[in-house]
């Protein structure tokens, strides 16, 4: 698949960002204010657009200590781009970075219908439980 990759989002693309999040069961209660502290605090952005449109398809992040841990989050694609290979090509473009391919351990959050997607890709299920707690804001 055919896309441009950038690294750093304009308003309009944070807009469609915005969008993407809407859709999403989990990161539907996200906000523009929000979306764009968390751009500027998160150690790689990844988007994805359509080339003759700069239009945003498909966006990633990472947070990393560039040695043992990058953390994936957001993968995201348009439900109009789903299924045609830009999963695949967000996955391979963050896993090629220079930086994060050489991490000791990349992990991923995402949900429990997308654990075998990732299992494709070399992820592994681990026994290890993520703790979470809840802040007010």
């Amino acid at each position: 698949m055919n896309v441009t990759v950038i690294t750093k989002l304009n308003d309009e693309q944070i807009t469609k960002l915005n969008h993407l999040y809407q859709n999403e069961r989990v990161t539907k209660d996200r906000n523009i204010e929000d979306i764009k502290l968390m751009l500027e605090k998160t150690s790689y952005v990844f988007g994805f657009c359509e080339p003759s449109t700069n239009e945003l398809i498909g966006f990633a992040r990472v947070i990393t200590d560039s040695i043992y841990k990058a953390f994936i989050f957001d993968v995201l694609v348009d439900s109009e781009y789903r299924n045609k290979g830009l999963g695949k090509v967000i996955m391979n473009t963050i896993l090629d970075h220079p930086v994060i391919k050489k991490v000791e351990h990349i992990e991923l959050y995402c949900q429990d219908k997308m654990v075998p997607y990732y299992e494709q890709m070399g992820f592994k299920t681990r026994q290890s439980l993520l703790l979470r707690k809840e802040m007010l804001r």
